[in-house]
């Protein structure tokens, strides 16, 4: 392998109190000195009730398993020992956002100041993946090609059927909740890393936003941690969907990359069609037809990603990652997070329950 296609991961999970299973606005708790020994990589986030948590640069998947199975144990234990619980899943089953507290800090201020409601309104939960690649014109290019997978990648990570006490009637509302703010979605095609770079100088000259983290596609560039970021997942309930779907990703990265290496490619798509992949993919989740747009087809999910997982077949023993991307196929017969949520919900018409399934659920 000519470059180390390095992975790690970011989780946004829930602050929950499990008397009443609510949000609670109690990051400070959790951010205490000594609270974990998860140092630096245990973060705010815009609500007091979200608690950010990223792994360091994982050389593997069975480290990046390692780290992300200790994440949640360290806040596990340190929530519970301060009274609270956590949760990982895209949107909370019904608390309301008008009661989560906003961090305080600058950063949060302005954002608040810019997008008001919108911001306040972002009470959602994503898992992001990043990828490390060789050079930025390799970025770009990957990404090119890496767009057709979202939607495929955000059916298997669907956890957020609920919003505010209600039922949906999508596997993930999260999709719809940050599709209201700017610079989201799935980009548009690049033909150089100059030409992107343009792009984000122009924003920033033109005071739209004063840096490329504020660009919020499904998938980007990051600005300065020379990886490929992937962010159209909802954070998966059990931490070994984290490890699975991550892999994944992980091993379509490379993928891309040798047949780049080799002059050859997968075939680009339009952002319109690709987002009407992505609308199938938050409405049904795994149960769901996509769109093949080359054969003009419906074509299950459930179909399209074993032919996934025959595409990257042939990296995943080179990146030693077999077992763990094999966790898809434990999400094709469990179903998603989403998926055991509403059966849950079914069951008992108790969405208290549905989240202390959650929280069960994300103790792994």
């Amino acid at each position: 392998m000519p470059h180390r296609f390095t992975v790690g991961v970011e989780e946004e999970f829930q602050i929950v109190d499990p008397a009443t299973w609510e949000l609670r606005s109690h990051v400070a708790q959790l951010l205490e000195p000594g609270a974990t020994a998860l140092g630096e990589r245990i973060r705010p986030e815009l609500h007091q009730s979200i608690v950010e948590v990223g792994t360091t640069v994982c050389a593997n998947a069975s480290e990046l398993e390692a780290q992300v199975r200790h994440i949640r144990r360290e806040l596990t234990s340190a929530a519970e020992s301060r009274g609270l619980a956590i949760a990982a899943a895209g949107t909370h089953a019904f608390s309301h956002w008008v009661d989560q507290d906003i961090s305080s800090g600058d950063r949060y201020a302005h954002i608040v100041e810019e997008l008001q409601m919108l911001a306040r309104s972002l009470l959602i939960f994503g898992l992001h993946v990043h990828v490390g690649v060789p050079d930025r014109q390799t970025a770009i290019d990957v990404m090119n090609m890496a767009r057709y997978f979202l939607p495929h990648l955000l059916a298997l990570s669907t956890s957020s059927p609920f919003w505010m006490g209600r039922e949906t009637g999508l596997k993930s509302y999260r999709t719809t909740v940050f599709r209201r703010f700017p610079r989201t979605g799935v980009p548009e095609h690049f033909e150089s890393w100059g030409e992107f770079e343009d792009y984000v100088q122009a924003l920033v000259d033109l005071k739209c936003i004063d840096n490329g983290k504020k660009i919020w596609w499904d998938i980007r560039p990051h600005p300065h941690f020379g990886t490929l970021e992937f962010r159209v997942c909802d954070v998966p309930t059990r931490p070994g969907e984290t490890v699975a779907i991550a892999s994944l990703i992980q091993a379509i990265v490379y993928k891309l990359y040798k047949l780049r290496a080799q002059n050859m490619g997968f075939r680009e798509y339009r952002p319109l069609l690709i987002q009407e992949n992505k609308w199938r993919a938050a409405r049904y989740g795994i149960d769901g037809n996509l769109i093949d747009w080359g054969k003009r087809a419906e074509v299950p999910m459930r179909r399209l990603a074993l032919e996934l997982l025959e595409l990257v077949d042939d990296v995943v023993d080179e990146l030693g990652s077999r077992r763990h991307v094999a966790g898809i196929l434990d999400i094709l017969r469990d179903g998603t997070s989403a998926d055991r949520q509403l059966r849950v919900y079914r069951e008992t018409k108790d969405l208290r329950a549905v989240v202390r399934h959650v929280v069960e659920e994300t103790r792994g």
